[in-house]
């Protein structure tokens, strides 16, 4: 088991790759914090892992208040034992335009993409340290590789995210903590039509927003929840214990061009 007797927390773990994350995480051995804003969601993700065999807690918390997002390792610390891993997985769209945006949308999605992972991040340090080491995995985007024309504030906090992860590789090593990130191309999440019809961009069905996926991605697909999980097992495990500073497109091609 590639997580077996490691302890550590997912952000956003209610749905999507999160909850992906966090149940194959249990699955291989690990004792897994599901945090998310909704609290039933999260209990209902607890309960799926305990009943096949796993170990894990619901942690109800809204990580725009940084207290919040600092609070969540002290919780799971408590409830797990120990830190060994965080996966910063919470994102947020942000506004499609950048003319007339309204800045608390700003805002926003600077709280949820940057604020809140560098807070759960500072929280989690010393206990990983105190664990041992481990690893710090955060979650970006092709959008935080290559810039994006229907989100470019999306796309100026996710290359942030790649930017902090590569300077806290370099400043981590010596206490043998890997930090990496992985970077979803589109994924069939609830968050994948947000993008499309977001008020101020261009209004489209999901139908629509698929269709006009398709043809940016070589692989002619939308991924899986599981496929951006398992990628981020890879990441967190032994497997890559030679990995830190890297950013992994998992893509279907997008970013090959």
């Amino acid at each position: 088991m590639r997580m077996k007797n490691r302890a550590g927390i997912v952000t956003a773990a209610a749905s999507g790759m999160g909850r992906a994350g966090a149940e194959m995480f249990a699955a291989e051995g690990a004792a897994v914090a599901v945090v998310d804003r909704d609290e039933a969601a999260a209990q209902e993700v607890v309960a799926g892992i305990e009943a096949a065999g796993g170990r894990a807690v619901a942690i109800s918390a809204d990580l725009r208040d940084v207290a919040a997002a600092k609070a969540i390792v002290a919780q799971a610390e408590e409830a797990l034992g120990r830190i060994d891993f965080l996966w910063n997985h919470l994102g947020h769209p942000g506004p499609g335009k950048v003319e007339g945006m309204a800045q608390e949308d700003l805002s926003l999605a600077f709280d949820l993409n940057l604020r809140s992972v560098m807070a759960t991040t500072e929280a989690a340090i010393p206990r990983i340290r105190a664990a041992g080491g481990g690893s710090i995995l955060y979650t970006s985007s092709t959008a935080g590789l290559i810039g994006s024309r229907y989100s470019p504030v999306y796309s100026a906090m996710k290359h942030g995210v790649i930017g902090f992860a590569k300077a806290l590789a370099l400043r981590l090593a010596d206490d043998n903590i890997r930090v990496n990130v992985v970077c979803p191309g589109p994924v069939m999440t609830p968050m994948f039509h947000t993008f499309g019809s977001r008020p101020d961009a261009a209004q489209k069905t999901l139908e629509e927003v698929t269709e006009a996926t398709l043809g940016v991605v070589p692989l002619k697909r939308v991924a899986e929840p599981r496929e951006i999980a398992a990628a981020a097992l890879f990441l967190l495990s032994d497997e890559a214990s030679f990995v830190t500073g890297a950013a992994l497109p998992v893509d279907g091609g997008i970013t090959a061009r």
